[in-house]
């Protein structure tokens, strides 16, 4: 069957379209339940009609027993509607969690502008409409005109006053769209910026109050809170005000639908049966509509979150993961790389050709702002902003399995981001513990004592972000997660940022054994002790190579008349 073109639009529009069968089942039970609640007005008229006035026992029991049924009937089909429209809202969760978890994850990596935190947050706001009572009043709203075109056959006085009352409840809706349609875009931003505000500030408690920045910021932060209050008293009002109307529509249709069917009850031109009977179909010809316009900021804030879905997804599509899985022997090879960020002009590498031989140490040095750490995060594939290739034993990145090659790279970021769990499930990367592999990695770091002598060994817990460690132990421990596993190719961005003396000499040690298990290691540094030991240092400055070559040739091209041999932690990088 062909999709149509609407439903082409984005990837959530296609999927949505691939339960077309479940919602068409809907709306066939939806039939089967709105054609049955015609059963009480029947049952109605029929008691005033024909019971009361032959005043027979039998035919009262079998209408009595038909009604049953016919009730039955509608509440088994109401039950399974309902049922099938959660059992449709899971699936819809299950075809999608995992694919906007990775494009979130994707657009906080590439910085593009989406809110990855917002994203499955939006996917619960829309299952949670297609399992509401939103939903199912837009399934019933296309009876609405079979109920008045009913109550035209009682009377058409009848039929033009439901009319009156569903014409009203349509404009009601219309106008609160209008309303509070820029108004909840405006309560969504105002609750998204406070509530990332609040977060990176908490995440920084320790600067904020050695520093006695808490007042300062708690006033800007309160001038957000009270932006959004505002914004959201006044959707609130809005909401309240449609409510008010909607219940005055109702009591009022209630009120003179009963009189105008008693009015013409009173002239005979209908009975007492047909007035009862116009009442309870008017209300029931108004319900869905008054659902809709009840549940329309409900629909609203699907919709919006519908839209923000389908552009995350549409800007961040599922990438074919390449069929390379054998590890890497560790040759690295740069083919006209060229870095740049959104809103810089200059780019920050600028067309590095280059190779690196699998075993070869490299250190890579130059000024800060040079583009060191871009470098690095290019190296493994995770800078977006790329042009030219990065090979791995000839091969580009994305032709490599991700997953495969992950656990054939290590790497250290200049930031240590440690994740909530133990200390093995922060150095085995949050996979399955192989213990001998953590305590090799932590043995290799001069790690493994020092966690022995925490509280429950391995299984201590770190806190969030590593928040019950120091800055040293993060950074070892950040450290063996980049070695667990013995991965052929190591990128390690200012691994002795804060380490003391012992733990620099562990990362001398621990890069020494790398080179001797012929791994290939690339080391940015301020620091220059880690120099001693390497093979090749390439020198970056303002995103090209300024020097690059054997370790002792670069050295000497460096060092100037009168200063200190590389081997000096004090001395600091001068380009040539």
């Amino acid at each position: 069957m062909m999709t149509p073109a609407f439903f082409k639009r984005h990837v959530l529009t296609r999927i949505l379209w691939s339960f077309r069968r479940e919602f068409a089942v809907v709306g066939m039970l939806s039939l089967v339940a709105n054609v049955l609640m015609l059963s009480p007005t029947l049952y109605m008229l029929q008691i005033y009609d024909r019971v009361l006035r032959s005043q027979s026992e039998l035919t009262l029991l079998m209408i009595s027993l038909i009604i049953f049924t016919f009730l039955a009937v509608m509440s088994g089909a109401e039950w399974i509607r309902s049922r099938l429209l959660v059992r449709a809202g899971v699936r819809f969760d299950d075809a999608l969690n995992d694919r906007i978890f990775r494009a979130g994850f994707r657009a906080e990596l590439e910085q593009s502008g989406h809110n990855p935190g917002q994203a499955l947050s939006d996917l619960a706001n829309i299952r949670q409409f297609l399992t509401g009572n939103g939903i199912i009043a837009f399934f019933d709203a296309p009876w609405t005109p079979i109920y008045i075109a009913v109550m035209f056959m009682l009377h058409p006085l009848l039929g033009w006053l439901s009319i009156f009352f569903v014409v009203n409840l349509v404009i009601l809706a219309i106008v609160g769209q209008r309303r509070t349609a820029k108004l909840a875009g405006e309560v969504s931003a105002a609750e998204v910026e406070v509530n990332t505000y609040l977060y990176s500030k908490l995440r920084n408690s320790e600067v904020i109050e050695s520093m006695g920045m808490l007042g300062d910021l708690r006033r800007r932060w309160a001038i957000r809170h009270r932006n959004h209050l505002r914004v959201q008293s006044r959707t609130q009002g809005v909401g309240r005000s449609m409510t008010a109307v909607v219940k005055f529509l109702r009591y009022t249709q209630q009120s003179l639908s009963l009189g105008a069917a008693a009015l013409l009850a009173i002239n005979g031109e209908i009975s007492i049966g047909a007035m009862i009977a116009a009442n309870v179909l008017m209300s029931r010809a108004s319900a869905p509509m008054e659902v809709i316009v009840s549940t329309w900021s409900s629909f609203q804030s699907a919709r919006a979150a519908f839209e923000r879905l389908g552009s995350l997804l549409d800007a961040h599509p599922e990438k074919p993961s390449g069929n390379l899985v054998l590890p890497p022997t560790g040759q690295v090879r740069l083919r006209g790389i060229v870095a740049t960020a959104p809103k810089r002009a200059e780019p920050i590498l600028k067309t590095l050709d280059t190779e690196f031989p699998a075993g070869q140490f490299t250190a890579i040095i130059g000024p800060s702002g040079s583009g060191k750490s871009t470098l690095a995060r290019t190296l493994i594939g995770i800078w977006p902003y790329t042009q030219g290739q990065v090979l791995f034993d000839g091969h580009p990145l994305h032709t490599w399995d991700r997953a495969a090659l992950g656990s054939a790279i290590g790497y250290l970021p200049q930031d240590i981001e440690l994740f909530e769990g133990t200390i093995a499930d922060n150095i085995a990367r949050f996979g399955d513990v192989d213990a001998a592999k953590v305590i090799d990695a932590a043995q290799r770091t001069g790690m493994h004592e020092m966690i022995l002598r925490m509280p429950n060994g391995y299984d201590t817990p770190i806190g969030d972000g590593g928040s019950f460690l120091s800055g040293g132990q993060r950074q070892r421990i950040g450290l063996a997660r980049a070695l667990y596993g013995d991965p052929s190719v190591i990128v390690l961005d200012e691994p002795n940022a804060n380490l003391d003396e012992a733990g620099e000499a562990a990362l001398i040690k621990a890069v020494a054994d790398l080179k001797a298990r012929g791994r290939t290691v690339f080391v940015i540094t301020h620091r220059l002790n880690v120099l001693t030991i390497a093979d090749r240092i390439l020198v970056l400055n303002n995103g090209v190579v300024q020097v690059d070559g054997p370790r002792d040739k670069v050295i000497g091209a460096l060092r100037g008349p009168g200063r200190e041999p590389p081997g000096n932690p004090s001395m600091a990088y001068q380009p040539a």
